[in-house]
């Protein structure tokens, strides 16, 4: 299994995966690629050499995905996943789809509650139906399907659980570094939110963010060097806006400003490389705030 980045795929000669899995198309890496279109065109090169022995699975409910591949063909078979009900009679769908809270896999059927995942999240439903789709496709059997979406670990600096503190969650996502991935973890949260975001920006367009933002955080932590762009985006949808100099300062400050049955969440919707040497560093070192409480 690989997870190839658009700066690995741009100037890729022959890689072709035997399934490749694109879930979704939002603005990022636009410092590198110029626009949507460039970043769009070098993650297409996913499948631009795989053959019809190939397979191609695409979310078919994400608009610039939907856009991309308007524009752009692959001769890879397609699988769509989708959580929209209203695609089910869909000819071209692989017909994976979300209804009353049950997620299905045809040919040959197999249901599962939404709730027996392992990941929660609309993200991870997107994430764990593509998975499905990948394992039947390997042949996987139904029991084991099961088996892996129950019981499925997270990996580090996603979404990551680290702890509850009298009451006050701490969740490291510091693997979001663009607006979508923050997008995704703020639409999980369930608890009221102390938001810390913030670091290298890469182009970033914060307008999808502000009425999600508006809805579930009362707290926003700027961590980064220049937070002008943060503050003047989010400056009327939180009540309060808090700038820390380390990931360690922001636990602690998190801590201190947020209420029983709250959530701090670190997810920055920015690289990490004007403080840290990496979005590994930087979570790691907001779960040591997080642990020295």
């Amino acid at each position: 299994m690989v997870e190839a980045s658009s700066f690995q795929l741009e100037d890729t000669v022959d890689f072709c995966p035997d399934i490749a899995l694109f879930l979704n198309l939002t603005p990022d890496h636009l410092d590198r690629h110029s626009d949507v279109k460039g970043y769009g065109d070098a993650k297409w090169n996913i499948t631009s050499r795989q053959t019809s022995k190939h397979h191609l699975i695409v979310n078919a409910d994400d608009p610039g995905l939907r856009s991309l591949r308007e524009r752009r063909d692959t001769a890879a078979t397609v699988h769509e996943i989708t959580a929209d009900s209203s695609r089910a009679g869909h000819q071209a769908t692989a017909a994976h789809l979300l209804e009353t809270q049950r997620f299905t896999f045809l040919n040959p059927s197999f249901t599962m509650s939404i709730q027996e995942l392992a990941l929660q999240g609309k993200h991870n439903l997107y994430n764990s139906m593509a998975a499905g789709v990948a394992a039947r496709l390997f042949d996987l059997n139904d029991a084991g399907l099961r088996e892996g979406l129950q019981h499925f670990r997270n990996l580090e600096h996603r979404l990551e659980h680290v702890a509850d503190v009298n009451d006050i969650r701490f969740i490291n996502d510091s693997k979001a570094t663009n607006v979508n991935a923050a997008w995704y973890a703020l639409d999980s949260m369930t608890k009221p939110t102390i938001w810390i975001a913030g670091g290298v920006d890469k182009g970033n367009d914060y307008t999808e963010l502000i009425p999600l933002v508006g809805d579930k955080v009362h707290t926003l932590i700027c961590l980064g060097k220049d937070n002008a762009k943060l503050k003047k985006a989010f400056g009327t949808a939180v009540s309060r806006i808090l700038e820390v100099e380390s990931a360690e300062e922001a636990a602690v400050l998190g801590y201190n400003v947020a209420k029983p049955g709250d959530a701090v969440l670190l997810s920055p919707a920015c690289a990490s490389f004007d403080l840290f040497s990496s979005f590994e560093e930087r979570g790691l070192r907001f779960k040591e705030g997080v642990r020295s409480l």
